[in-house]
């Protein structure tokens, strides 16, 4: 699938690491590096700004690297940019560490995995069909 995409950062395009990677490493395009203290979240701008086709959705993912070395993660994991949007992706991120991290420009901060979807018509009826689960959910399994 072709994807229009313009770049105005001083980066590289998006690419997939692997012949089977799902997610392509998206880069912080900032001027100066970023600090975020312990708890604190900034948006961080990559300068690109992409057109999808109809059914088709970005999501936006941490990376597991910067998670478990450095404690960063996405704030509204997955985030989601619709087909419709034409502005410069940002990604939220947040510090969960004890410690201060430094983000540096060009560094990858996040995966962005392109996804269909389906666009749904909602049926009102007063009841579902019933399944062995029923309502049960949040943990109602066990933990073993």
């Amino acid at each position: 699938m072709k994807v229009n995409i313009v770049n105005k950062s001083k980066h590289k395009l998006p690419q997939y690491s692997t012949i089977l990677s799902a997610g392509m490493d998206l880069r912080a395009n900032i001027e100066s590096t970023i600090t975020l203290q312990p708890f604190e979240r900034k948006l961080v701008p990559t300068g690109l700004f992409i057109e999808l086709p109809q059914g088709f959705e970005a999501q936006i993912r941490p990376r597991s690297g910067l998670a478990l070395k450095k404690g960063l993660t996405i704030l509204n994991a997955p985030g989601t940019i619709d087909a419709d949007y034409r502005g410069e992706i940002g990604v939220i991120l947040v510090n969960l560490s004890n410690c201060k991290t430094v983000i540096e420009d060009g560094e990858r901060i996040c995966q962005m995995v392109i996804a269909k979807h389906e666009t749904i018509v909602w049926s009102l009826t007063d009841e579902l069909s019933e399944t062995d689960r029923g309502s049960g959910g949040f943990g109602h399994t066990g933990v073993k």
